[in-house]
């Protein structure tokens, strides 16, 4: 019984140890985006497609949009794709988007006091530009 107990004393002094160079690796590492089919669905959707998606959601929420003028992808955050709409009564709005399709919508005005990410468009994953953006190459 003694036997087997010192026989795995090294190991286990061993892997007490770690390997620091791979900790300081793993933390280096990018954050994976793991998006649902429904999330991935607006990356495909046509300039106009997305803008009525979105209007649809704002309206669901309760707020106003007569007609998106201007969306796009802006982030990830906290599980939820982010996307961004001017409507043209000068408001702006961010659009959370969840795995299942649901959408919270925010003033964009609010979302610094609320620390959330700002409604700026980024460049659509799928390489499209957002509408009334310029793509660079």
């Amino acid at each position: 019984m003694r036997l087997p107990a010192i026989a795995l004393l090294p190991a286990l002094i061993l892997a007490g140890c770690g390997d620091t160079g791979s900790q300081q690796a793993a933390t280096n590492q990018p954050d994976i985006a793991v998006r649902s089919d429904e999330q991935n669905a607006l990356h495909q959707l046509s300039d106009m497609n997305r803008d009525i998606a979105l209007k649809r959601a704002i309206l669901a929420s309760g707020l106003k949009c007569k007609r998106v003028v201007r969306s796009g992808y802006v982030t990830e955050y906290k599980k939820l794709s982010m996307w961004a709409a001017d409507c043209d009564d000068k408001r702006s709005w961010g659009i959370f988007v969840g795995a299942d399709g649901s959408a919270q919508v925010r003033p964009c005005s609010d979302n610094a006091k609320f620390k959330l990410p700002e409604c700026k468009i980024a460049e659509d994953p799928s390489g499209r530009a957002a509408r009334g953006i310029a793509k660079t190459s």
